[in-house]
This record gives C-alpha cells, structure tokens and sequence, in this order.
C-alpha cells in the first residue's frame, strides 16, 4: 500500500471537513474559533495544561470520573470515525468507477471524431473536383433552363386566346381571369410589338365579352348567393367600379329579400281590418273563419329562416367582397370599404325596418292570452336570431330596435293580461249578481265557483256557491287563482333559458313598473274603483245594484285590505325579485285604498237597506188619513214587514261580519217604550199639551230635553262590524219615520196607532243596535212628534198597548 505524507492527509482531511460543513479546525463554520489550552476541543489544547489543571483541581473520585467519561468519548468518536470511513469509501469506489468509465467512452469518441473528420475531407476533395469539371457545361445548362422558360411563357401567350374562348364556352369564368390576370403585365409591356398586339386584343375582345356575360348574369338575378358572390369578385378582379358594383349586388340582395318580406306579409295579409278576437275565458281566441293563419312562432320561424338568414348571407358575402376584400394599387386610394360600409348600413336598416313593421303587425293579432308560452318563444327567438345581425355587422341599431320590439311585445302583453282579468272579474260580479237575483237557481246558473277559468275551462254547475260565503269566498278565490296564473304566464319572460331575460329591461324596469305596477297594482286599484262605482246613486249601475251585492264587495275590499294585498304582493316580488330601485306603489297606500273602498260600500249598503225600510215607512204614512182613522186594534202590517226585513238583513250582516260590540242591555228592554212613554216626565209632557191652560209651551218643554240629550248623527260611517251596520240601518229607518210624521195631522186614534206601532217596533228593533238608548229616544221623537201633531192628544193605556203588540 503507498505511503501518504502529511499534506495529502491534511488535504484529504480538509475535503472531508468541507463536506461536512466544518472548518479547519473541525467546527461549525460559524463558531468563533477557542484559544483555552484546556478546552479539549479547541485548536489550542495543550494535554500537560490541561491534565495538572485536573491534578489541582479534581479530588481522585472527581479524575476516575473523568477518565470513565473520556474512555467512553474516546469510544464513541471511534464509532462515529468508523462509520464515516466506510460510508466514504462507499463513495469513492462509486466515483472511482465513473471516472474510469468516462475515460473509456471519451476514447471512443475521440476515434470516431477522426474518423468524421477524415471522410468530411475526402468529399470536399471529391466536390471540388466534380465542380471543376462541370464548370463550363453548367453555364450553358442555366442559358437553356432559361430559354427553355421563356418558350414556355411565349406558347402560353401565343395559347392565351384559345384558352380563353374555351373557358368562356365552359363558363369557367374563374380560370378565364386568372389566365388573364397572369398575362395581362406581360402583353402590356410588350405591346409595341405587333405580334403581341394581336394577342393583346384578342384577349382584350374575349375579356370584354366574359365581362358582358358576367355582368347579364349579375343582373337576372336568376343565381345564387355563392355564384353571385363570385361573379361580383370576378368582375372586380376586371376592374369594374366598385361603387357600382356595390349597388348592383345590394340591388340584387333586395329584390330576393323583398320576396321574402312579400311571404311574410301575404300571412298577414287576410286579416289586416279584422281583429283577433278577445279570447273567451277558458277558450282559445276565435278567428276569422274564412282562412287559417299560422301562429306566431310558425311566423316567427319563417321570417328567421328565410329573411333572417338570407339578411346574413348578404352581410357576409357583401362583407367578403367588398368591406374585407385586400385592395391593391388604385382601388386602396379610393376608400371603398368605408363607401361600401356605408351602404350596408343603410340597406339593413331599411329591410329591417320592414321586417320589423310586419313583425309588430304580427304581434298585434295576438290577443289571446290563453298560451303565453307561444308567444314567449316566439320573441325568443326573434331576438336569438337577431344576435347574429349584431355580430356580423358592429354597430348596426337592428339588434336594439328588435329588442325595442321584445319590449313592446311585453308590454302590450301585459296590458292583455291587464284587460283579461278586469274582463274576468266584471265577468264574475255578473255571475255574483245573478246568483244573488236568482238563489234558487245559483246551483245550476252560477259560475263564480269555477272562476270562470281565464286560461282553463268552467267547472261544473254542482261546484256553484248558494249563500253569500260561499260566494264571497268563490269570489275571492277565483280572483286570487287567475291573479297566480296570470303571474305565472307573465314570469315566462323572464325565465333563464330565454335570451332576452338577460337584458337589464326584463331584470327591473319589467318586473317592477311592468308586472307589479302595470299590472298587479293596476288591477286591484281596478277592483277598488270599480267597487266604488257600485256606489253611485244616480245612475242604472248605482240604482240597480244589490244590496247583498255591496255587502259582499265591502268584505271582499276589506279582506284585500287585510290579508290579500299584501299577499299578492309579495307573491309578485318574490317570484320576478322585484327591485325596488324605482318608485313603486306601498302595500300600505293600496291597503288605505281598499279599506275606503270598503267603508264607502259598506256605507252605501247601510244607505240603500235603510231607504228601502224608510219607503216602506214613508208610504205607510202618507197613505193612511190619521185624522178619521179607527181606533187601534191591532199593529200594522208594515211594521211587521219592518221587523221582517231587519231580521233578515241582521242575518245577511252576520254571514259576512262580526258580531260586534254592544252596550249592556237593561233587564226589562223590550218594555222601555211603554215605561218611557208612561213616565212622569211624558205625563207632565203630555199634560201641558192636552190642558188648554197648561202654563208652559210643550215645544219648549221638548226643545229643553233635547239639549241634555246627546246627538244622533244618521249618516254617519259605519264600523265593520254586524251591530255597527244595523245601528246605522234602523237610524235611517227611524229618522224617516219620524219626518214623515211630522209632516201629518194626527186624530186621537191616530197618536194612538202610533203608540202601538213603536212599542211593537222597540219590543224587537233594541236587539240589533249597540245602544238601545237610541232605539228609546227616536221612538221617543215619534211619538212626541205625533202628540204635537195631533188634534185631540188623548195617549192610549201602556196596559192596551202591551195587550195589542204581544197579540199582534
């Protein structure tokens, strides 16, 4: 084994230090180095130092500790030196073996190197020599290559004619050009020699010729899209002028267009003075019968695929022609692109605006409001389609004036939808009315409880209310059921799968001004307003309406007041996710709206039930002669009647009304009158008036009562509530009563019988108001009334009277 110096040891040792990151001294290369002698560790460490350190230091326990300790440090490195070794080593026979490796493989290269090199010297001595020798034959190759192609050019000239005529016998029109085109430079220079003069012309006739063909083909009209594409190319390839070339081609474009329009308007055509009639709830629109029209999508589909369609075809080919065509020598100067994108723009407009007349025209005959899915897709692809306008041709207005048109559509859609249901609901109240005129016959004549289907058909009679609930709650139904189908149709606009739900119009302004506004609002604003007419005096509507039929109404405005407005309302929002960006109308504006609607009913019913009592009162007085009348025997029948009749109108209020709040009743109620009428106050009333020389007026002894008693109102509004509404009927009653007595001379017999008549009135009439204090005191002013009235007051015994009103 060889022999290493120290150098070598220390050079291997450094390498080994550096690649386990240690320095010279064998630590980190970051620790600062130790100039102790005694540290063991430090490049200073001196043994002799550091072992009389010890001696000094360190009891003998202490140094056996210290050699034990150092044995087994000792031991360790040992270890640890052991294990670097053989891990070194590992690695040094590795490297050993890629080292000789590598030199084997370089040697190899190193030969097949001298090799090339050799073989690339030998063929460069070979070229050179094959080129030395063709030297001179090569000049006279390229001297004939070329006169090999110019004989070649000549005969295609000299052909040049022929070729010609025969393309143009062929109509190969494209080939005829081109041949041209790669001769035309050539003639035109040599032109000055005769011969090829005469070939020039010859060419010149033949092009001429072609060109005349070319342009008669153009102008029949007879071709397609790609030949007159291609003829219009051809001819600019011929130096045509592109202007004229321009309109020639839009020229042509129109005419085939205009056929389309022509089909378009010919389904439009049978029907221009004669409208599509409404439809018919739960029935498709009736037509003229004469001739079928196709629908609106079928006509939708046809304008798309055939004028559409065609529209861009001409857009692209024009485009192609004469917008994207590279221009070259003079034609770059002239600016044709922009002429020419000039009279695109004006052609499309006008045709589209055309197409556009006969779509709304189209559009206008869709009255029916029975599919609004038709119609929908229809619009849809109306606008799809024109998306492909608005690529081909930036900055055309055709896309924004057909959305335009998919906007007015909607709108007027709406506005169907609008006058449908206004339709329906007048529709109903007539059913109600005549349900109301007719009960008997309600089962099988009315038809509020199916609802008169807006977009489906009646239910059967069986279904049909019979009392004011049921009808109420039909009504209500109904109205609610085609307010929801309604909506349903109208959110079809805006559904994700249509193209046009996209535009920021369908986003907002639709659903909040169109759907919520136009026709939400719109139609319960209807409701209330058409209510209040009922409410007029004068008038056949004011006139003939039924009583129970304001009843009904009032309770139908005051449960939209309630519960209905604000569910249709939120119904609406939720389902079109009404922004509320623009001003709308408030829940509580229409709610306000609703309930005046339904007091001013319910006042008007309180109106009418109590004048058809107060006729009946009124008649009664002003027939009958109270001076010579007989004495009283019995009560008069119409106050039977009377009691009758608010007997069953107090039974009509409650079906629909809540009881209501009264006053604590006395015991002895139904007796009042005859207590009042028998008191001392009335005695001493009475006495002043019957004694000649009673010494107080008995107009005044009345006048002082009535200051310490409280007002009556008669006319006041009533709450919404049973007792409310009959209070203010039997204050109408009794007021009337009352006036007309006061416009009578009364007998003795005559006070009497109107004794008897309140009495019978105060024994049932006390049992409908909230207070019957106020049945007392008008009955009070009747009688009062009538003894000032009467020329022999002589009152009839309280014990008569209870005798005649409990028989009677």
């Amino acid at each position: 084994m060889p022999t290493f110096s120290t150098s070598t040891k220390r050079r291997v040792h450094g390498m080994l230090k550096l690649y386990y990151g240690l320095n010279e001294e064998g630590k980190a290369a970051d620790q600062p180095e130790s100039l102790d002698p005694c540290d063991i560790n430090g490049p200073h460490f001196d043994p002799e130092v550091y072992l009389n350190k010890l001696r000094r230091e360190c009891s003998l326990g202490e140094l056996m500790d210290q050699e034990s300790c150092m044995v087994k440090q000792i031991r360790s490195l040992d270890s640890d030196m052991q294990t670097l070794v053989y891990e070194n080593y590992n690695k040094f026979i590795s490297a050993t073996d890629t080292i000789r490796k590598m030199k084997n493989d370089f040697k190899k290269m190193e030969d097949e190197m001298d090799c090339l090199s050799a073989n690339m010297a030998a063929i460069t001595e070979f070229s050179a020599c094959i080129s030395g020798t063709l030297q001179d034959q090569h000049t006279q190759i390229t001297k004939l290559s070329g006169v090999h192609t110019l004989l070649r050019k000549l005969q295609f000239l000299f052909e040049l004619p022929a070729r010609l005529n025969k393309c143009l016998e062929l109509q190969a029109y494209a080939q005829a050009v081109s041949s041209h085109r790669r001769a035309r430079c050539v003639l035109q220079q040599y032109s000055h020699l005769p011969s090829f003069k005469g070939i020039q012309d010859d060419c010149h006739a033949i092009m001429d010729k072609l060109a005349q063909e070319l342009r008669q083909k153009f102008r029949d009209g007879g071709s397609s899209a790609k030949d007159l594409s291609e003829c219009v190319e051809l001819l600019l390839q011929l130096d045509e002028p592109a202007e004229e070339l321009c309109d020639k081609f839009l020229s042509h474009a129109r005419s085939r267009l205009e056929m389309d329009l022509q089909g378009l308007e010919a389904e439009i055509r049978p029907f221009p003075s004669t409208p599509v009639e409404s439809e018919a709830p739960g029935g498709p629109a009736r037509k003229p019968s004469s001739a079928v029209a196709t629908d609106i999508l079928e006509f939708i589909d046809r304008g798309c695929n055939e004028f559409v369609s065609s529209l861009c075809l001409v857009i692209t080919s024009y485009q192609e022609l004469f917008i994207n065509h590279a221009q070259t020598g003079e034609l770059a100067s002239k600016n044709i692109p922009q002429m020419a994108n000039g009279k695109l723009h004006a052609f499309v407009d006008d045709l589209a605006a055309r197409y556009f007349s006969l779509v709304e025209r189209r559009m206008q005959e869709e009255k029916g409001v029975g599919d609004n899915s038709l119609l929908v897709r229809a619009l849809d692809r109306f606008h799809r389609r024109l998306q492909a306008v608005a690529k081909l041709l930036p900055g055309s207005s055709v896309p924004n004036q057909g959305t335009e048109i998919v906007i007015r559509a909607a709108t007027e859609r709406v506005k169907q939808y609008l006058a449908a249901l206004q339709s329906f609901y007048m529709d109903s109240l007539t059913d109600v009315r005549q349900a109301l005129a007719a009960p008997r016959l309600a089962v099988a004549g009315a038809s509020v409880a199916a609802g008169g289907a807006l977009l489906g058909g009646p239910a059967s009679g069986r279904d049909a209310p019979t009392s004011l609930p049921e009808l109420l709650s039909s009504l209500s139904a109904s109205i609610l059921n085609q307010i929801k189908s309604v909506l349903a149709s109208v959110h079809l606009f805006t559904a994700k799968d249509i193209t046009f739900s996209n535009k920021p119009y369908f986003k907002g302004e639709f659903c909040s001004q169109g759907v919520r506004e136009s026709l939400v609002v719109s139609f319960i604003k209807f409701v209330c307003q058409s209510s209040r007419q009922f409410c007029e005096s004068a008038g056949d509507k004011g006139g003939s309406t039924p009583p129970a039929l304001l009843l009904l109404l009032s309770r139908l405005c005051l449960d939209y007041e309630t519960s209905t407005i604000s569910y249709i309302l939120t119904l609406t929002d939720e389902q079109f996710l009404v922004q509320h960006h623009s001003p709308v109308t408030a829940v509580t504006t229409l709610c306000a709206e609703a309930r005046e609607a339904a007091q001013k009913l319910l006042n008007h019913y309180v109106k009418v039930q109590g004048l058809i009592i107060s006729q009946m009162l009124r008649k009664s007085v002003e027939t009958r002669d109270w001076v010579n009348t007989i004495e009283p025997r019995n009560v008069r029948a119409v106050m039977k009647r009377v009691v009758e009749d608010t007997t069953s109108i107090d039974v009509q209020v409650g079906l629909l009304y809540e009881e209501g709040v009264r006053k604590a009743h006395s015991s002895d109620s139904s007796k009042r009158t005859f207590s009042v009428y028998s008191s001392s106050r009335q005695q001493a009333r009475y006495a002043a008036s019957y004694t000649p020389s009673a010494p107080m007026d008995t107009n005044l002894l009345s006048n002082i009562h009535k200051l310490f008693s409280e007002r009556i109102d008669i006319f006041s509004s009533v709450e919404f509530n049973k007792v409310s509404v009959m209070t203010g009927i039997i204050k109408i009653s009794l007021k009337t009563f009352l006036e007309c007595v006061r416009l009578r001379t009364f007998g003795r017999y005559g006070l009497q019988q109107i004794q008897v008549d309140c009495h019978y009135l105060q024994m049932y009439l006390w049992r409908f108001v909230s207070d019957e204090n106020l049945v007392h005191f008008l009955l009070d002013e009747i009688v009062g009334s009538t003894a000032h009235r009467c020329l022999d007051p002589a009152p009839m015994e309280q014990s008569v009277i209870e005798v005649i009103c409990e028989r009677g």
